[in-house]
């Protein structure tokens, strides 16, 4: 592994342990030029994935832009790191599990606001708003009203 730090490919393993219940290898390393450290894992990654997006293009499938998009949606809510880790696996594991290496985004999407509604409302309703696209304030009433989130009126 390439140290990030000098580039040196000539890194040591100095401790190695199961991560995120058991789906990933957690390894510290140390670079042996210029004793910077370092965390990698590894995990196991049953085929290539790509993305088909609404307007045609391909990309390969992303962890790292799946959790940013979880961590957006998340912000400044009472959900743990780990549990986001948690919840990236997952979302990583049914796409994978689908059997196809070209997967439309929305499928992506649906996969994001199942796992969200499960752990945090809030987070849900936000990335709703992007991923559905909400021009005003009655498409998140609308929202909310399909989706039996919103209270009732106390007033009655």
């Amino acid at each position: 592994m390439k140290c990030p730090f000098c580039g040196n490919a000539d890194t040591q393993v100095k401790d190695s342990r199961p991560s995120d219940d058991g789906a990933a290898i957690r390894r510290r390393r140390l670079c042996a030029a210029c004793g910077g450290r370092f965390t990698t894992f590894e995990r196991v990654q049953l085929r290539e994935l790509t993305i088909l997006k609404r307007n045609g293009r391909r990309t390969p499938f992303d962890r790292d832009k799946l959790e940013r998009s979880l961590n957006v949606a998340l912000r400044k809510r009472p959900v743990q790191p780990d549990q986001i880790e948690q919840l990236v696996s997952r979302i990583t594991r049914q796409l994978e599990s689908l059997g196809e290496t070209e997967i439309p985004s929305h499928v992506v999407g649906d996969f994001i606001m199942k796992a969200l509604k499960s752990v945090d409302e809030v987070a849900y309703v936000r990335y709703a708003s992007v991923y559905k696209d909400f021009r005003k304030t009655s498409d998140f009433a609308q929202f909310l009203g399909d989706e039996g989130l919103s209270d009732p009126d106390p007033r009655g």
